[in-house]
């Protein structure tokens, strides 16, 4: 399935520069290419706010880590003394141990699962700033009449590009005017 899902994407992208050459070789329209993985390394706010993911990940992975640690230590304790307890306790602190395993688990997702907290997190630091160099992108694009721009660090879609369509260290320019970071 994903073989097939690439071809697909591999062929409908082909199909689609061959249609922006066509088109362009009769028309004289200007494509250009960024490279938002340059863009977003030379962005410090991009770099903070990957500093900070990176930190609440660490955080909340550590109080995982500790909440283990602690069932670890609820069920060593447990193994001590289910010899002397009667039938009812035993089975109550073992409940009390898969429950708190459980509440474990459900914290994990909660923190780290698709929809978790550390998605949205990302969400809320990232997408202001992809908004922001697209914007960067749409103006400039608009005021040079570019009629393509297409992102170099999104794939295998343009097998060979002028540096001179580079626009990048315009878009940092651009968006340094906004951001107060200046481009090279």
């Amino acid at each position: 399935m994903k073989k097939h899902a690439a071809s697909n994407k591999a062929a409908i992208a082909i199909a689609l520069i061959l249609s922006f050459f066509a088109f362009g070789t009769t028309s004289a329209q200007k494509m250009g290419y960024v490279d938002t993985e340059y863009i977003l390394q030379n962005i410090p706010e991009y770099q903070d706010a990957q500093n900070e993911i990176e930190e609440y990940s660490k955080q909340w992975q550590e109080e995982i880590e500790e909440k283990y640690s602690q069932v670890e230590q609820m069920y060593k304790d447990y193994q001590v003394d289910a010899v002397l307890l009667p039938e009812d306790l035993r089975q109550r602190r073992e409940q009390e141990i898969i429950d708190f395993e459980r509440e474990i688990k459900d914290l994990q997702k909660q923190r780290f699962g698709s929809d978790g907290e550390l998605f949205k997190k990302r969400q809320e630091l990232i997408k202001p700033i992809q908004e922001k160099i697209f914007n960067a992108i749409e103006e400039i694009a608009t005021k040079k009449n570019y009629a393509f721009i297409f992102d170099k660090a999104g794939g295998p879609v343009i097998m060979f590009v002028d540096s001179k369509y580079d626009i990048s260290d315009e878009v940092l320019d651009q968006i340094g005017s906004i951001m107060g970071v200046r481009g090279n």
